[in-house]
């Protein structure tokens, strides 16, 4: 399987993890005011987290999969809205031919809006920064509604992983 084969699975199957949390949040007595909610105070607020989530995917399919994709830096401001932006981040990926993405070893070089430059290749990318970015906004996410009281757990984040569920063998 190759690095993108990978990548696209894996954020098909993570985006679908983040819509669920985002529909778990929804039926929370706190409604959209969990938007504003935070694990630190120097750390940024629920509907940021998940705005950053979907930034992963855009950028890593701009960088890997030579789109022309506008990263959408506005605020969530409703459930609604992180529904429809997942929807679309999941369109992205289900229609990125893995193809098209470079060779493993060719380079991909990117610069922070800090002036931290890095070179690495297209495999490293996506292996050490593209997915650990992504994972790190999306259990920022989970961490958040759980510490605000959203009944989520372990199956919530790997729900997936269900549809690889053996069934019982009946006794004999």
């Amino acid at each position: 399987m190759s690095y993108a084969t990978a990548a696209l699975a894996t954020y098909a199957n993570m985006l679908g993890t983040l819509d669920h949390l985002v529909t778990k949040a929804e039926a929370h007595e706190r409604g959209e005011a969990l938007l504003q909610a935070r694990l630190a105070e120097d750390m940024f607020p629920l509907h940021t987290q998940i705005r950053f989530t979907l930034d992963q995917v855009v950028t890593a399919l701009k960088r890997l999969g030579n789109f022309d994709l506008a990263a959408d830096d506005s605020d969530i401001t409703s459930f609604a809205e992180a529904h429809a932006r997942i929807k679309a981040a999941r369109e992205l990926v289900a229609n990125t031919d893995p193809a098209t993405w470079p060779a493993s070893g060719d380079m991909v070089e990117f610069t922070l809006p800090n002036g931290m430059a890095f070179a690495m290749q297209a495999h490293e990318y996506c292996r050490d920064w593209a997915t650990a970015q992504f994972y790190f906004h999306l259990m920022a996410t989970y961490t958040i509604l759980r510490a605000e009281g959203v009944p989520i757990g372990k199956i919530d984040y790997v729900g997936y992983m269900m549809r690889y569920m053996k069934q019982p063998t009946p006794a004999a």
